[in-house]
């Protein structure tokens, strides 16, 4: 039986499940839980390729599977649609969050977004010269943009385990630079990371893009629109030679990003509608039986919604499954790397995982903090209020945590060459572990813990 006093239903198990789940949803709310699911799915994925189970792990992985009607049909392995589809959505949700960024966020600001577009500007070229001076010919040489990506979710999950210890100002310096850092990967995939192209699905591809504009510019706010015609661009991506997941971030960044109310017309409107409703429940209390009182509430809903930008929305709806759900099984479908203490040597000597590695480690950070303290010194910009260069260098250190985007380009740059590829990703690995654990340790023995 449901219960019920004056303001609110109580249903019998409602406060017991609320016991559960409130904690739960506060853990997956958490800024530093993707990252700690991102370090599972990754541990999981080692400990299964080093098992009996490596056999099955990888038959599976390459399973077929084909979607279509006949004369129509799509068919990849598994691990060619995680990597193609899944991180479709996953660059979607990084075009979103450059777009904000570059409209409203910390890189609108040319003066605010100098410092860290400097930063990963530095951060990009320095791990890119190191690997080339190691890997300077042959097919070694396709693994150069490999140790220039950093990953956001762990750097920033390692960062945020710190807590007061380090300003807020340094998550938002970090934030901005990944920002700029994900952009540059993505236009190294574009360019260079390209097989042959198909000019019939690139020109078809084109025109999509460009009917994505009109919708834009015609004033469509539905997301529906957009989403199917993202749909086909994706498919015509894929055909083009032209890697597939960039029609995410194309996607994203033809989403609307203005509201149809501005702040100031969103109060008038709900104050209206509030008297509307005062009316509407004069004539009856219960919305079930009051169709106009529920007419009303419907409208103030639409109107909440009207009030955010379409790819603000969608940033909100996707960051969830993108960061729980696509990164996870990307980690898991990538990650399993078979390890052989015995031939430890060779893989710490061979050139591939030790230009990654030394990119990754000493690049990111020579990068980072180098090219922020030249900028500063020539007068470019200012380090914001409450940061020192020990917090960039703190920052430079776990910039050279290069997951996700960095086995995603190995992945691209090592498609026909399996030993680099496996050479590639524990380079990436070993790189990560060594850059996130000095990158705290440093940060923990060198800040300031903040008042209160």
């Amino acid at each position: 039986m449901i219960k019920r006093n004056k303001k609110e239903y109580i249903a019998p198990w409602e406060k017991a499940f609320d016991l559960v789940l409130s904690p739960l949803e506060e853990f997956i709310h958490r800024q530093t839980t993707s990252g700690i699911l991102l370090m599972i799915c990754a541990i999981a994925a080692l400990i299964i390729a080093n098992s009996p189970w490596h056999d099955g792990y990888h038959h599976f992985l390459e399973l077929k599977f084909t979607i279509g009607m006949e004369g129509f049909q799509l068919s990849q392995s598994l691990h060619h649609w995680i990597n193609d589809g899944l991180m479709a959505l996953f660059f979607f949700v990084v075009g979103l969050e450059l777009k904000r960024e570059i409209l409203v966020g910390e890189l609108a600001d040319p003066k605010l977004a100098i410092l860290p577009i400097v930063a990963a500007v530095g951060g990009m070229l320095v791990p890119v010269l190191i690997y080339i001076s190691i890997n300077p010919e042959g097919h070694a040489l396709q693994g150069w943009g490999v140790p220039m990506a950093t990953d956001i979710a762990f750097a920033l999950g390692a960062l945020v385990l710190l807590g007061s210890r380090v300003p807020k100002k340094l998550l938002t310096f970090l934030v901005a630079l990944a920002i700029v850092d994900d952009l540059g990967a993505v236009l190294v995939i574009a360019l260079f990371y390209t097989e042959t192209l198909n000019l019939p699905a690139l020109s078809f591809a084109a025109v999509l893009l460009l009917l994505l504009i009109v919708l834009n510019l015609g004033g469509i706010r539905r997301p529906l629109p957009y989403m199917i015609i993202g749909a086909v661009l994706w498919i015509a991506m894929l055909q083009s030679g032209v890697h597939a997941t960039l029609a995410g971030i194309f996607l994203a960044f033809t989403i609307p990003m203005r509201p149809k109310y501005d702040a100031e017309s969103f109060l008038t409107h709900i104050s209206d509608m509030v008297v509307h409703i005062k009316r509407a429940f004069q004539h009856e209390n219960n919305i079930v039986k009051n169709v106009e009182l529920r007419s009303r509430v419907q409208a103030l809903e639409e109107g909440v919604h009207l009030v955010q930008a379409p790819a603000q929305v969608l940033e909100h709806k996707m960051h969830l499954p993108t960061a729980y759900i696509v990164i996870p099984i990307f980690a898991l479908a990538n990650a399993g790397i078979p390890i052989d203490l015995s031939s430890l040597s060779t893989i710490v000597t061979h050139p591939v995982s030790m230009g990654i590695a030394a990119g990754l480690v000493f690049g990111k950070l020579i990068g980072i903090a180098g090219f922020s303290w030249l900028a500063v010194k020539l007068g470019l910009t200012r380090l914001p209020q409450g940061l020192n260069f020990k917090h960039i260098v703190g920052v430079a250190l776990m910039g050279g945590i290069g997951f996700t985007m960095s086995i995603f380009i190995a992945e691209l740059g090592f498609v026909h060459h399996a030993q680099d590829l496996l050479m590639a990703k524990t380079g990436i690995l070993f790189a990560s572990l060594l850059a996130g654990v000095s990158g705290f340790i440093w940060l923990y023995l060198t800040a300031e813990k903040s008042p209160g």
